[in-house]
């Protein structure tokens, strides 16, 4: 379970340069982190990738190398070395935030042998089709560690331990998906494709005992070797749902501790996420991508866009003490695969309904904290530079409201397609209230009770000078601009 008005912050982008030594600059930001009200931070895959040190660590090679050993051409990972990696956690701590470990359980990359194994080549639009006929195919699904040399784990991997891949030697580049000799796809993935079990690389066998158990004795190492607090599982669409529940258990009851755990079913169907947290008895929260997708929409729509159902199908508004709640992240960015990006001037918007309201578990990304600058080619072959805005100035202000006066009884007034806002009451710990309006058209107002009255209120976020007063009933006309939010809080 999240900390009671929790933020977490995913602290990294897909395009951190290789030289920003993230693990360094966690552990010089982490005081001020925590003074601004951050109290959590998922941090990225810290093991190695198949790209050494400059992989971003989804193409996991080995989980038990966190920048220790020389291996796919670095000892540290694109992030720093393990040393620096378990400073940072430590410093991190001793400042009051939590730290989850990024896990990619999905898929192995960069096996250091090939192998001959009989396959049949499936359609990767439809995993229910095949394309060929069962054959003997060359495969890269031998793992050996060359440069750790059994230190932590003396297991070695073979095709036996993985259910696909999709590349064959013998025939190099190739559309189809080979499922291995004797193998079937995962149950209870999700249904895209017919079956989204494969996503890349070597997929792993979660019926193999040998691979689960390698991976819940991996997860008792991590927790050994760097004492986090929690953690974020990667691409739990494509694995079989039952297996997180036995995992985090597992990890769990060898902590004796509770560890808090987050799976990113990237997915805008809030159904499939229902399903999910229902196969998994809520033991795993769940990233909002519908509510996500909900901002995108809205951000490209302007006044057009109704914020009355900003919240319609998304899975905080079914499952909010389960739902961590978003904005953008590492896959949305520009120039990402799953690029779907809320436009700037409505970012301020969506971290308000996201940072300021009682329901969620609301995460702020990197590149809206500190902006973001790089270069990539598109889907359509050219280069793009990319400027991505800091939004801190205003984050900051959301997060002090949030520490201060997002308490007690939460009132909506969803009640105009353009101009919303809703109001905390405050409790005997942190009395004043606080209200918030926003408008994705012209300038806006709500009449609403913040229950204290004949009381100054002003608009943190400055967006709007002149200050408010409630009257005997404690209610009052609350502005923002156009296109805008504020948030009034009493002054003091």
């Amino acid at each position: 379970m999240s900390e009671p008005n929790g933020v977490m912050m995913q602290y990294f982008h897909w395009y951190v340069p290789e030289d920003t030594n993230l693990w360094d600059q966690l552990a010089d930001s982490a005081a001020d982190l925590a003074k601004v009200g951050i109290t959590s931070v998922w941090l990225p895959p810290a093991y190695k990738g198949s790209a050494g040190g400059f992989d971003v660590g989804y193409g996991v090679y080995d989980l038990f190398d966190l920048g220790e050993f020389d291996q796919k051409g670095s000892v540290r990972t694109k992030y720093g070395t393990k040393d620096q990696y378990l400073k940072a956690i430590e410093i991190a701590q001793a400042a009051g935030i939590s730290v989850y470990a990024d896990v990619v359980f999905n898929h192995k990359l960069g096996a250091d042998a090939a192998e001959e194994v009989e396959a049949t080549p499936f359609d990767p639009e439809d995993r229910n089709e095949t394309v060929g006929e069962y054959q003997m195919i060359k495969a890269w699904t031998h793992f050996t560690f060359p440069g750790r040399g059994g230190k932590y784990s003396t297991m070695e991997w073979h095709w036996w331990h993985f259910d696909a891949i999709d590349y064959n030697e013998y025939k190099g580049e190739e559309n189809a998906i080979y499922l291995l000799k004797g193998k079937e796809f995962d149950r209870n993935v999700d249904l895209e494709k017919g079956n989204f079990d494969f996503l890349m690389g070597c997929d792993l066998d979660m019926d193999n005992p040998e691979v689960c158990g390698e991976l819940q004795y991996w997860g008792e190492w991590y927790l050994d070797t760097t004492g986090v607090d929690g953690f974020r599982f990667d691409a739990v669409k494509h694995v079989s749902a039952e297996f997180f529940q036995q995992w985090i258990e597992h990890a769990r009851d060898h902590a004796k501790r509770d560890l808090f755990a987050v799976g990113e079913y990237w997915s805008y169907e809030v159904d499939a996420l229902n399903s999910f947290i229902e196969t998994t008895g809520g033991k795993v929260s769940l990233f909002d991508a519908p509510l996500h997708k909900n901002f995108q929409i809205a951000s490209q729509s302007g006044k057009d866009y109704d914020l009355r159902q900003i919240f319609d199908n998304t899975l905080v508004q079914q499952q909010p003490t389960l739902a961590v709640t978003l904005v953008d992240n590492h896959d949305s960015q520009p120039l990402q695969a799953l690029e779907s990006v809320v436009e700037a001037w409505f970012k301020p918007l969506a971290y308000a309904l996201i940072l300021l309201r009682h329901e969620g578990y609301p995460c702020i990304f990197y590149a809206d904290y500190y902006g973001a600058h790089y270069k990539d080619y598109g889907k359509d072959g050219n280069e793009y530079e990319i400027w991505l805005a800091s939004h801190r100035v205003l984050l900051d202000k959301f997060l002090l409201a949030r520490q201060t006066y997002a308490y007690g009884d939460q009132y909506d007034y969803f009640d105009h397609a353009n101009t919303i806002g809703w109001t905390r009451l405050g409790d005997p710990d942190h009395p004043g209230g606080m209200a918030v309006v926003l408008s994705n058209g012209d300038d806006g107002s709500k009449y609403m009770e913040v229950g204290h009255p004949n009381h100054t209120y002003i608009d943190i976020t400055e967006h709007i000078s002149e200050s408010i007063e409630t009257n005997d009933e404690g209610w009052a006309d609350f502005r923002c601009n156009a296109g805008s939010v504020s948030v009034w809080v009493p002054q003091k």
